[in-house]
């Protein structure tokens, strides 16, 4: 074995991901692996969960904010007459 150059021994374990738009790479220690495995299966079902509500906030957002209710799916002609009594419509 050559000092300058030793060989490794192995198994070992890292763990990688992005944080901050940043990758990470750290190895974990043999005794935590059990540990680690744990976390990560916690983290894996709270982004599950968190996608799940983000979907739903998204689609009840389409439902109060962009679907037209049904009072203003009348005919153009009554739109714009209750426009003229002085009615304010929301514009962005």
């Amino acid at each position: 074995m050559n000092p300058e150059h030793p060989h490794r021994h192995g198994p070992y374990h890292k763990l990688a991901y992005v944080h901050r738009g940043k990758p990470v790479c750290r190895f974990v220690r043999a005794d935590c692996i059990i540990a680690v495995k744990q976390r990560l299966t916690v983290y894996k079902t709270f982004r599950k969960l968190m996608d799940r509500w983000i979907e739903l906030c998204i689609q009840q957002g389409e439902v109060e904010f962009f679907n037209r209710p049904a009072a203003a799916k009348v005919k153009p002609a009554l739109a714009m007459h209750a426009r003229n009594q002085g009615k304010r419509t929301f514009r962005p």
